[in-house]
């Protein structure tokens, strides 16, 4: 048996059908709490922000245009609950990076803990842009369209951050660029 695609999902829950988008959440809360966490800096948040996520696609689920992009339209909705938080951080100046997150996921294959510390501390350098494009295409593998849709950019934006934060990431850790 197939398991239901998002765009059945997706019309489902329209229906009605709650063990629909009950489906839809388990199927893409691990991709978004792990890209939510790579631009965070605070893990509670990124969580708090992850459900706050699940909880507007919930609300607004009627105003998905495309029923099979429901992982980009998740991720875009966290993308902008994060730049919400970040804006309200920064008319707080006392909390002006609480947003702001290392990637930190396990070691890259052939990366040993202090490579791990030099591209931590790197990507906390790189622009808030940078940063998410970064975590979605490099080490989410996401195309960059997938990321261009769900961050609200165009691709052509995408690709130039992706290009100038792998510069900044490379020269952090002594490679060529």
């Amino acid at each position: 048996m197939r398991a239901a695609s998002d765009a059945d999902l997706v019309g489902a829950a329209l229906r009605g059908a709650d063990t629909a988008f009950e489906q839809l959440a388990r199927r893409h809360s691990p991709a978004l709490r792990s890209f939510l966490r790579g631009v965070c800096r605070d893990q509670a948040l990124a969580d708090d922000i992850s459900q706050d996520a699940l909880i507007c696609a919930w609300q607004q689920l009627g105003q998905l245009r495309d029923p099979a992009a429901f992982r980009s339209w998740l991720i875009g909705t966290g993308w902008r609950l994060v730049s919400e938080a970040r804006r309200s951080a920064h008319r707080r100046t006392r909390r002006e990076s609480d947003w702001v997150e290392t990637h930190t996921q396990s070691l890259p294959e052939g990366l040993n803990a202090e490579d791990n510390m030099v591209l931590e501390t790197a990507m906390q350098e790189l622009t808030p842009d940078q940063r998410a494009c970064v975590s979605l295409c490099l080490a989410g593998g996401w195309s960059h369209g997938d990321a261009a849709q769900a961050l609200d950019m165009p691709v052509g934006t995408v690709k130039s951050h992706i290009k100038r934060g792998r510069a900044r990431l490379l020269a952090a850790l002594g490679g060529d660029t």
